[in-house]
């Protein structure tokens, strides 16, 4: 499924664009940096609450598709011009992380 059909599908506000019509091979959700970048694959879509400007970096380093704040916090506009800069989609929704991912989860076995 392509981020701009899960941006659609679960509502997401997109502060930074990046590239949306990349394909999203699966998800990953963690709020420590260590572990997406042990954990996290290519093509993954991270699903956090972190705000600060390592998430950019971490999102580049392991070249995910883009990053979904949860609870709709809000990133600096620091954090969101580095994330236009970089082409990371940084998008943000109003549901609780946990629903997020339920409903990110439910989107894509109905594609699959």
């Amino acid at each position: 499924m392509r981020l701009k059909d899960i941006i659609e599908g679960l509502g997401l506000k997109v502060l930074a664009q990046g590239d949306v019509d990349r394909e999203v091979n699966w998800a990953y959700t963690s709020d420590l940096l260590s572990d997406v970048m042990a954990g996290a694959q290519p093509g993954d879509l991270w699903l956090t609450i972190q705000k600060h400007m390592n998430i950019v970096a971490v999102a580049k380093l392991k070249d995910l598709t883009g990053i979904v704040l949860a609870k709709g916090i809000r990133p600096s506009e620091e954090v969101v011009a580095k994330a236009e800069k970089e082409g990371i989609p940084l998008l943000i929704s109003e549901y609780p992380l946990f629903e997020v991912c339920g409903r990110l989860y439910e989107l894509l076995k109905e594609e699959g």
